[in-house]
């Protein structure tokens, strides 16, 4: 039976959005506030890049190996926060709000305690996991301690991202933005200070890089956690019924294929990391991140719309109106697609100019990062797709397909295509280049996954929990 409850936050946000109980925000609604939080923490990445810069290749190349390990530590925050979109997006879609609270209490428990094991595996194994990039031993040192000082953080960056990503999966955007911006604008002046020893604070170089991220997020999740305790979003807070052994099964029966993609994503990565690094050198291992990073501005807004796809499809699956999730699962490909490839487009433009702004005097690293700009940019309207469409099946619950994707694509397509051309000894743009087998085998598998409709049934439908 649906639940017909609504609370204050409900009333508050519906009179906001002009939206009347029982509606459903579109595709633009949700992902133009997520795509307006991730361009201000992209945006925040450009400024690290830049400040980072100024200390040399190798203090990019071991932000780029932090960066990398701190997205193999939050596989498992994603696999639990998918099975909270999934989750939620289903009670709020079918009514039963004090489900959806539930959900929420139950996946940040089970967050927390999880990322607090992955906290003692970053301090305690910073050095060993830094060394499989095979850097330099300077950079190594910098890597090490970029890693360690992430890893101290992680249980702060679980409570952002859970809370965040029940709060979308209700259709609430914008709560999540306005957090992020806080973080942001505390972020900025930390970076400046901790990297570089300003306004008093002590110059800790690449490791005050992962100390102001670390310190702003904190701020964050205490914020985050202090409105929610007091019944200020749309997803109020419960304090009994929520440790339920059937809920908890859904939530990792959901997550665990969402982990396991997501170890298989950064052990894919690693390992074409690894071929960079070992064969090619630092100033190729740091122009992949560079290029990354500058092009964020165009896979934020893949996000957007992954976030997007992935509360729509749920929430209507959820009212039992299976053709309104194919519709928005299409619509958010479509806009993801135009929204993506024309962004890239002018990041290509002026890819050099780019390049030499962020880097300075490294001609090297400016010219691969020019060329990476341009193999990845072209490839970012597959991206797209990947996005978007991945994000519609994560939010039916279907997260095992988007699991076997990754492996054929990532670590078939792209690291095979990686070591061969790196074992022909050709130069590193083929290597850059086999990311584009892997996202042209993504979004064809992906296509058809989501034609043939067997997400709809991802997920048995069942009665509320108590």
């Amino acid at each position: 039976m649906k639940s017909k409850d609504v609370s204050p936050g409900d009333k508050r946000l519906d009179a906001i959005s002009g939206l009347g109980e029982g509606r459903r925000p579109g595709v633009w609604q949700l992902a133009f506030p997520s795509i307006l939080g991730n361009v201000s923490f992209t945006v925040v990445g450009m400024v690290q890049t830049k400040f980072v810069g100024v200390l040399g290749a190798e203090a990019l190349a071991a932000v780029g190996a932090g960066q990398r390990v701190f997205f193999a530590m939050q596989a498992v925050m994603f696999a639990v926060s998918a099975g909270t979109t999934a989750l939620v997006a289903r009670a709020w879609g079918a009514g039963d709000h004090k489900e959806a609270s539930r959900v929420t209490m139950a996946s940040l428990t089970l967050g927390c305690l999880l990322a607090f094991f992955v906290m003692l595996v970053g301090v305690t194994l910073a050095r060993p996991i830094a060394g499989l990039f095979g850097l330099d031993p300077d950079t190594l040192d910098l890597a090490e301690a970029n890693i360690r000082m992430l890893s101290w953080f992680n249980v702060a960056f679980a409570v952002t991202f859970i809370l965040s990503a029940a709060l979308r999966a209700a259709g609430d955007a914008w709560s999540p933005l306005w957090i992020g911006f806080g973080i942001n604008m505390l972020n900025l002046p930390l970076l400046h200070g901790l990297v570089f020893g300003r306004y008093g604070l002590p110059a800790m170089g690449v490791a005050g890089a992962a100390a102001a991220g670390g310190v702003s997020f904190s701020v964050g999740a205490l914020l985050l956690l202090s409105l929610w305790l007091k019944q200020k979003f749309r997803v109020p807070h419960m304090r009994g019924g929520w440790w339920r052994r059937e809920r908890l099964h859904r939530l990792l029966d959901i997550g665990y294929p969402a982990a396991l993609e997501q170890l298989v994503f950064q052990v894919g990565f690693f390992i074409f990391l690894m071929l960079i690094g070992n064969f090619y050198g630092t100033e190729a291992f740091a122009a992949y991140n560079v290029g990354a990073n500058l092009l964020m501005v165009c896979i934020t807004v893949g996000f957007g719309f992954s976030i997007a796809g992935a509360t729509l499809v749920g929430q209507n699956l959820g009212a039992e109106n299976p053709q309104g999730a194919v519709r928005a699962g299409w619509r958010a490909c479509a806009w993801a697609v135009l929204s993506m490839g024309g962004l890239s487009l002018a990041v290509i433009v002026f890819a050099g100019d780019l390049a030499v702004y962020f880097l300075g005097d490294e001609p090297l690293t400016v010219e691969y990062t020019t060329v990476f700009i341009h193999v990845l940019g072209g490839a970012m309207p597959l991206l797209a797709v990947e996005f978007a469409l991945g994000g519609a099946l994560r939010g039916a619950g279907d997260t095992r397909f988007p699991l076997m994707a990754t492996c054929l694509g990532l670590i078939g397509m792209r690291c095979g295509l990686a070591a061969l051309f790196t074992y022909l000894g050709l130069p590193v743009v083929w290597v850059y280049a086999a990311l584009i087998g892997d996202y042209v085998l993504k979004a064809v598998l992906l296509v058809q996954r989501f034609r043939r409709g067997r997400w709809k049934t991802a997920v048995r439908t069942v009665p509320p929990l108590a």
